[in-house]
């Protein structure tokens, strides 16, 4: 064992027993984080509009502060852009996290000098978690690549913008340095599959030992190393053992990635987004995500089946349920108050607080009251794939309301395989089967003869990646929508459908 390995070792059993006290005291933990919040906020244009000084209890709080998303809060965030001090949170941000917005072009995510510390930890935190709990150290002395977006940023009014992945490149630790790939100049270049083949001409003679980033886009550069050197990715990088991961459900891609490896690897999950780190995989062998509870961030919670009620409760971490389906509500030091970041989760631990990410509060299908979720096609996807031996790239669904010759509604599933099932009306009915288990509405509406069995079309390879180049979304931290309950995804991949 290296001299850095038993460093790596010792630093994440000390890291390990920090972090047990907030863990085994998760309430009294929140309730610091509120208290800090409000009073750091209280005297900012949001804290005064809001009467902060006068809130001594959530109770309180939850009167006077009421959920919102991001247009609802962009009224204070503009004057923040606009360069305007004390608006949301003391001083101006450290940053801007930009990203995509759905409604309004880009959304500009406040990242202060309070905040940033925490997205950092967390990412170190659970890579130490895993030396702790595993033992394995020794990737530590092998290369890192981090697929991610260019590290470039610009500047409004005195704040530096760019991609949160661009940003949090500028914060990688100097004993990672040496390890850490792409070179600087392969991250700032902006096209994305011009990019991913400067990545594996830098990677090839290299020891990789951990291979970190969104499932899909890990996927692409993967198949072209495959493709340069007709090797699995395993046998080209034999020391790579450990695949870090965030931003989608890595269970549909597993089977196809173990193929293009050539056997398993560990994996660590991590849920950051631009607002917040917000959990880590904590545990090889415990369903869900540690929740971060002492990063800066005040939880609510509302129950998604409620979300849209007036009466729906907001609730702290200590009234939460196993296994219901909560929108999560966050307040940061960032400067965010009572803010939908619009991710779905659901606890599968209370002791300690773990989580899933179950979906987005807006990718559902309810065109017929089923309200079907992406946890839900996913685990049904995955069933699917384990009893028939499938593999595939991507998939998407949407709801199929006026089919053609007076057929029954059904919904329609994408999938881009890259290997078909034998037999696929058997892949199809396991499909609709396992989603029935799990649905109660989707079984009564199939039952009640409302909706018909699901159907698969299949899309031509390289469909998905096609459909976001058109798009201008290929690479970086870009996503598909697993569903949707309209048809415009469906009918922008009419073009790839395999005649």
């Amino acid at each position: 064992m290296s001299l850095k390995a038993f460093a790596a070792k010792i630093f994440a059993k000390y890291i390990h027993y920090k972090n047990q006290k907030w863990i085994n005291s998760p309430v009294e933990t929140q309730q610091k984080v509120f208290k800090a919040l409000i009073e750091g906020a209280k005297n900012t244009q949001f804290g005064k509009d809001h009467n902060f000084e006068k809130i001594e209890s959530f109770s309180d709080f939850a009167k006077r502060v009421p959920v919102r998303d991001y247009e609802e809060l962009k009224p204070y965030i503009e004057r923040v852009v606009k360069g305007e001090e004390n608006i949301l949170w003391p001083e101006k941000p450290a940053y801007f996290a930009k990203t995509s917005g759905t409604t309004s072009g880009a959304k500009y995510i406040p990242i202060t000098k309070d905040s940033m510390p925490h997205h950092i930890e967390a990412a170190r935190n659970a890579i130490l978690n895993y030396i702790y709990e595993t033992g394995n150290a020794d990737f530590v002395d092998g290369k890192m690549i981090f697929l991610q977006g260019s590290p470039v940023l610009d500047e409004k009014n005195g704040i530096k913008l760019g991609r949160l992945s661009g940003i949090v490149a500028h914060y990688v630790p100097g004993y990672l340095q040496k390890n850490r790939l792409p070179s600087w100049e392969t991250n700032k270049i902006e096209d994305w599959e011009t990019k991913v083949d400067a990545i594996v001409e830098e990677t090839l003679p290299e020891n990789m030992t951990v291979i970190s980033g969104i499932p899909s886009w890990v996927q692409m550069y993967f198949e072209r190393i495959q493709q340069k050197t007709s090797k699995k990715v395993g046998d080209v990088f034999k020391n790579f053992n450990l695949f870090i991961y965030g931003g989608v459900n890595f269970e549909p891609y597993r089977a196809k990635f173990e193929a293009l490896i050539g056997r398993k690897v560990d994996s660590i999950e991590l849920f950051p987004a631009s607002e917040g780190f917000f959990a880590y995989q904590d545990s090889q062998r415990e369903k869900g995500m540690l929740l971060l509870l002492n990063s800066g961030i005040f939880y609510e919670f509302i129950k998604a089946d409620d979300f849209n009620s007036e009466a729906a409760k907001r609730l702290t971490i200590k009234e939460v349920e196993l296994h219901v389906n909560y929108v999560m509500i966050i307040s940061t030091n960032a400067g965010l108050w009572s803010y939908n970041v619009g991710d779905t989760i659901q606890f599968t631990s209370l002791k300690p607080y773990r989580v899933i990410v179950s979906g987005r509060i807006k990718h559902f299908i309810s065109a017929f009251g089923e309200h079907v979720i992406a946890k839900e096609v996913e685990q049904s996807m995955r069933e699917a794939i384990q009893a028939f031996g499938a593999s595939i790239n991507e998939f998407t669904v949407a709801p199929q309301i006026n089919p053609e010759n007076n057929e029954l509604p059904y919904h329609e599933w994408f999938i881009e395989f890259e290997e078909k099932p034998s037999d696929m009306e058997g892949f199809a009915k396991k499909i609709d089967e396992t989603l029935q288990q799990q649905n109660s509405y989707y079984f009564d509406l199939i039952q009640g003869k409302v909706l018909q069995q699901l159907k698969i079309t299949s899309l031509d390879s390289g469909a998905f990646t096609n459909f976001m180049k058109s798009k201008g979304k290929l690479g970086g931290q870009n996503k598909i929508q697993r569903l949707a309950n309209d048809r415009k995804i469906a009918d922008a991949l009419e073009e790839f459908i395999k005649r």
